[in-house]
C-alpha cells in the first residue's frame, strides 16, 4: 500500500516531495509554490468531480453523513510511533545542541547556565533580533535591557559571560481552548515572571523560518533570538545570584505557544517525505533532548465547539452556519480520502492535507498528539487541564497549575486578583450574532469526535474528557 498518497473518487492527495533542507533558500520559496500550486489543483480537482460535485451544491443527507463519519471511524487506529535517537536529532540541529549545555546551573530552578560572550560588547545586543520586527512591545523590552547589558556580564576564567535561560515550562495548546487566559492568570504570581510575546512560536515554526501556517519558510529566527526573549528574567535571576536582589531563588518563566502541541508542519522541510509519510521527528523530541525535565500544561475543550471557536476566529467574511457546515462536510470526506491510504498520523500530520481542508478538524484529535507527546515525556511532567472546569472553578484550576509548578501559595490578596480577573481572548461580539452552528453539524462531529475523546479519555484515565 502507498502511504505517500490518497484518492478520493477523482481526488487524489500527495504528500509533495522535498528534499532535506537546512536553511531558507531560493528552493524553499519553489518548494512553497508547489504546494499551492498542489493545493489548488486538488481542490479543484474535488470540486469539479462529478460524483462529488453534485453533493457540494446542494446539502448531503444525514445518512450520507453518518456514513462518513463511519467509514472514518473504520479506518482510525493508534499505533506507537518510533522516538529518534538524540544522533539522529543532532544531525538535524547541530547548532541547537551545540548551544544549550547538557546540564543547568543547580542553584537555579529555572534552566539557566552562563555563556560566552562573543563579538563587540559596546554594540546594541538586540540589533539583529528578529522578534523586535514582529511587536513594538519586544523592541521596547529589548532597549530596556541594553541599558543594563553590560552590568550584568561576569567575568570568568578571563572571559566575559551572560546568563542565559530556557522557559521552565511550556503551555502547550491546544487553540482556542483558554491558553491566552490560563497565561494571563499565572503571570499574576510573584514567583511567575512571563515577557512578550505570549507565544513565541520557534519550536514549531519560526526556527524554520515560517510566521505563519502556510507561509514558505524564510529568513529562520536564531536560538540566540529566541533566548533573548527571556533575558528580562535572566537579568533577575543574575541579580539574585550576585545577592542583589531579595528575588525569590524559585523564580520561573515560561511561554504559551498554542501551536508547539500539534503543529509539525515544518518537517517536511527537514526530512525526505517520499521515503516515510508521518514526520520521523517530532517538535517535542527536540525540546526532550535538550531539557528532558521541562514541565508542560495543555489545557482543551470540547473538540466541537474548540472547532467552531477556531472557525469563527480565523474564518472570513462570509461566515455563517451554512458555510461552517459546508466546510465541515468538505474537510470530513479529505480526512476520509486520506485515512484511505495512509496511517492517522501521516494524516494529523500532513501539511498538504492541512492546506486542503477548510476547517482544522485535526487539531480537535488531542489524544493523537497526547500520546505523541508522552512517548517522549512522563506522565507526571504533563498537565492536562479542561477549559470547561477552569471556567467553572478558576481558584481551583490555578491551584492545581500552581502545585503543578511546584509554586508556593499566593496571599489571599493575589488569589482575589487571579480569579477576578475579567476571562482573556473572549468571543468577538459580532460573532455571537452568528449563534451556534446547526445542530446536525453538531451532531456529525460528535460522532466524528467521539472515539478520539474515548481514547483520550483511557490515556488520562479521566471520563470527564469524553465530552
Amino acid at each position: 500500500m502507498n502511504r505517500g498518497k490518497f484518492t478520493s473518487g477523482s481526488l487524489r492527495l500527495k504528500v509533495p516531495h522535498y528534499a532535506p533542507q537546512r536553511s531558507p533558500s531560493l528552493a524553499s520559496l519553489i518548494k512553497f509554490c508547489g504546494i499551492i500550486l498542489l493545493v489548488y489543483f486538488i481542490v479543484a480537482s474535488y470540486l469539479l468531480s462529478r460524483g462529488e460535485r453534485k453533493t457540494l451544491l446542494k446539502d448531503p443527507s444525514e445518512s450520507t453523513l453518518r456514513d462518513l463519519v463511519r467509514s472514518i471511524r473504520t479506518k482510525v487506529t493508534f499505533r506507537a510511533r518510533r522516538v529518534p535517537a538524540v544522533s539522529e536529532l543532532l544531525d538535524l540541529d547541530p547548532h541547537m545542541f551545540s548551544v544549550i549545555p547538557l546540564h543547568f546551573l543547580p542553584d537555579v530552578k529555572n534552566p539557566c547556565w552562563y555563556e560566552e560572550l562573543r563579538g563587540n560588547v559596546s554594540a546594541y545586543p538586540y540589533g539583529s533580533n528578529l522578534y523586535s520586527r514582529l511587536s513594538s512591545n519586544i523592541q521596547n523590552t529589548f532597549e530596556r535591557l541594553s541599558a543594563t547589558f553590560k552590568k550584568q556580564l561576569i567575568l570568568h576564567d578571563g572571559k566575559l559571560q551572560r546568563l542565559r535561560c530556557l522557559p521552565y515550562f511550556y503551555i502547550i495548546g491546544q487553540a482556542k481552548c483558554g491558553t491566552t487566559d490560563l497565561y494571563e492568570r499565572l503571570r499574576l504570581h510573584p514567583d511567575v515572571h512571563l515577557t512578550p510575546p505570549k507565544e513565541p512560536h520557534w519550536w514549531s515554526r519560526r526556527k524554520f523560518g515560517i510566521i505563519r501556517p502556510g507561509d514558505p519558510p524564510l529568513t529562520r529566527f536564531p536560538l540566540d533570538h529566541y533566548l533573548d526573549l527571556f533575558d528580562p528574567v535572566a537579568q533577575q535571576i543574575q541579580h539574585r545570584l550576585l545577592g542583589n536582589s531579595s528575588i525569590s531563588s524559585s523564580i520561573i518563566t515560561g511561554e504559551a505557544s498554542a501551536s508547539t502541541m500539534w503543529d509539525n508542519m515544518a518537517w517536511s522541510y527537514l526530512h525526505d517525505i517520499s521515503r516515510e509519510a508521518e514526520p520521523p521527528s517530532l517538535v517535542q523530541d527536540f525540546i526532550h533532548a535538550v531539557q528532558p525535565d521541562a514541565r508542560l500544561i495543555a489545557i482543551l475543550r470540547d473538540p466541537v465547539e474548540r472547532l467552531y471557536s477556531d472557525y469563527l476566529y480565523f474564518g472570513t467574511s462570509n461566515e455563517s452556519t451554512l458555510d461552517f457546515h459546508q466546510k465541515v462536510c468538505e474537510s470530513l470526506r479529505l480526512f476520509d480520502a486520506c485515512l484511505r491510504d495512509a496511517g492517522l498520523r501521516a494524516c494529523v500530520y500532513s501539511s498538504t492535507l492541512y492546506y486542503a481542508m477548510s476547517v482544522r478538524l485535526h487539531v480537535g484529535l488531542y489524544v493523537v498528539f497526547i500520546l505523541d507527546w508522552l512517548s517522549v515525556f512522563s506522565r507526571d511532567q504533563l498537565l492536562v487541564l479542561r477549559l470547561e472546569d477552569h471556567a467553572a472553578n478558576l481558584t481551583h484550576s490555578m491551584n492545581r497549575v500552581f502545585h503543578f509548578l511546584q509554586l508556593g501559595p499566593v496571599s489571599e490578596q493575589t488569589e482575589r486578583l487571579i480569579s477576578r480577573r475579567p476571562v482573556a481572548n473572549t468571543r468577538d461580539p459580532s460573532d455571537r450574532k452568528l449563534g451556534p452552528m446547526k445542530p446536525v453539524t453538531r451532531e456529525l462531529l460528535r460522532q466524528f469526535y467521539a472515539p478520539f475523546n474515548q481514547k483520550l479519555s483511557a490515556v488520562l484515565q479521566d471520563e470527564s474528557f469524553m465530552w
